[in-house]
């Protein structure tokens, strides 16, 4: 399964732009389904048809789907939340209180990746479009895998070698304690819903069936929003394979009083064609009237992709590399506009962590790695280099055994 993923500022046209690349898909045959995670749904709006949070049919080959994380909620977790609840109500805590503290933070946007999984296990679609939140609420969305990897593990661990072996024994010596140990149902949500969230991870950065797409206007605050989105992209391991710039006036036509901002727009146009180089940019332009309905958006998605397959690959270049030179292997992350002062490197075991600013990256090196200190990172081109000379291991491996003698 194909997955598109459009993000940006909010307000720039990110649901028209993923409503109408889904109509032009179908319009090719490809069985497609149209998927929003942002809370403040729109995609009914603009087809101009009530949605649910089961996917509704559109046309032929086309399905659209409004995420509804309370739906999701009581799928995927109603066991363990009655068995925190029961215990939360135990000390005290009034129900609807105990109820809200049993929802982790990210629990919604966590739901809504594991419908990727699977939609894409059940093999109904040959292409999910994903109308996603402002870039703010995407990022953390998409970097949902990579955050709870540790947690993922350490949860997986207590329930495998603490939980499940003592609970049954435990349960039997009194009433009291039996109370509070959980049950198999629980401990079943909880592996089931991180082993698939472990997938995630692996669908999402497969940068040949997966991408993502950046809409933006062109104005500076939406420009330096999707900047700041491409380099933490990047550094997650997505691959962006095109920049949309919206509702741009025709340079053809007399504008009126907005003559003036047609000219502020050409000279942003400029900067994100060179800024944002080699990326592909596409231009689209303002209508005359908002984009709603079957028909607008067939129109809208005919200027945008003219007969061109939109699930094309529109630019093939990993963002992670890893590159060997003689002795020197370099992990390359391409960070096109990261400022190098924010940017803090290290290694912990067999893991590279790279953070810009609130953002980090757990990037697993090869074992040929494992125990190397990098060397000093430096940025070339827009890739920043991080290198690992293999000559320092022997090194300091035996500086490590002349300690230990």
């Amino acid at each position: 399964m194909r997955i598109l993923t459009f993000t940006g500022k909010g307000g720039v046209g990110k649901t028209s732009v993923s409503a109408a690349t889904a109509v032009r898909l179908s319009q090719l045959g490809y069985r497609t389904l149209v998927l929003s995670t942002d809370p403040a749904h729109s995609l009914s709006d603009s087809f101009n048809l009530p949605l649910g949070a089961e996917p509704t049919k559109i046309k032929e080959n086309l399905h659209a789907i409004e995420v509804n994380p309370y739906v999701d909620l009581k799928q995927n977790w109603q066991s363990v939340q009655k068995y925190y609840t029961r215990i939360f109500m135990a000390q005290g805590v009034s129900g609807v209180m105990a109820d809200e503290m049993t929802i982790l933070p990210g629990m919604e946007e966590l739901f809504s990746l594991l419908r990727i999984k699977r939609y894409k296990t059940a093999g109904l679609y040959d292409v999910l479009v994903l109308d996603t939140a402002p870039t703010g609420e995407t990022l953390r969305l998409l970097s949902l895998p990579d955050t709870l990897a540790w947690g993922m593990k350490a949860v997986k661990n207590i329930n495998k070698y603490i939980v499940r072996p003592l609970s049954k024994p435990l349960s039997k010596m009194s009433d009291r304690i039996a109370f509070y140990i959980p049950p198999e149902d629980a401990v079943e949500s909880v592996d089931q819903v991180f082993d698939e969230l472990e997938d995630i991870r692996e669908i999402l950065t497969d940068n040949v069936k997966s991408t993502v797409r950046l809409v933006m206007n062109a104005e500076k605050m939406s420009i330096k929003e999707t900047m700041r989105a491409l380099t933490y992209l990047n550094l997650y391991g997505f691959k962006v394979d095109m920049v949309l710039v919206n509702r741009l006036l025709d340079t053809k036509e007399d504008s009126g009083y907005l003559e003036k901002w047609k000219g502020i727009q050409q000279k942003y146009l400029g900067e994100i064609e060179e800024g944002f180089s080699p990326l592909p940019v596409k231009k689209l332009r303002m209508y005359e009237q908002e984009i709603v309905g079957l028909d607008a958006l067939e129109l809208f998605a005919k200027d945008m992709y003219g007969d061109s397959d939109p699930s094309d690959l529109m630019y093939d270049e990993p963002p992670i590399k890893f590159v060997r030179n003689g002795d020197v292997y370099e992990v390359q992350l391409k960070l096109m506009f990261a400022n190098p002062v924010d940017i803090d490197v290290w290694v912990t075991g067999d893991e590279l962590y790279v953070q810009i600013g609130n953002q980090r990256k757990i990037i697993t090196l090869p074992i040929s790695l494992t125990g190397l200190e990098p060397g000093d990172a430096v940025f070339k081109d827009k890739w920043l280099h991080i290198p690992f000379d293999l000559n320092h291991q022997g090194k300091h491996q035996r500086q490590r055994q002349g300690e230990a003698d």
